[in-house]
């Protein structure tokens, strides 16, 4: 299945990046989701969806309900694409720190 968003672009937006923290707690209905922001309901469907298209939310359906719960894969996933990024700058933060330093030791 080919993904029509990309996932960065699904978590760049705050109120994806909420729904996201609310599921990871609890699996939630959309209008228990909903029931957390100020927009209207179909703008919160929207996000919705493009988290779904995205994997970063998967749905079951449990009676006439259906619950969003967060993938944890797909976040696994971005988390592992994002570690030599965070490792690369850990690392120069920690050179700079040390000139740093260095440089307040000779004064």
């Amino acid at each position: 299945m080919e993904l029509r968003r990309d996932v960065f672009q699904a978590i760049a937006d705050p109120t994806r990046r909420a729904i996201i923290a609310l599921v990871a707690i609890q699996a939630m209905t959309p209008t228990a989701i909903a029931e957390n922001f100020d927009s209207s309901r179909q703008t919160i469907s929207k996000h919705i969806q493009i988290l779904n298209e995205c994997e970063l939310l998967r749905q079951e359906q449990t009676g006439r309900e259906i619950y969003y719960h967060l993938n944890p894969q797909k976040i696994k996933e971005i988390a592992d694409f994002i570690e030599p990024f965070r490792k690369m700058w850990d690392d120069r933060f920690n050179k700079l720190e040390s000139v740093m330093k260095k440089y307040k030791s000779k004064k």
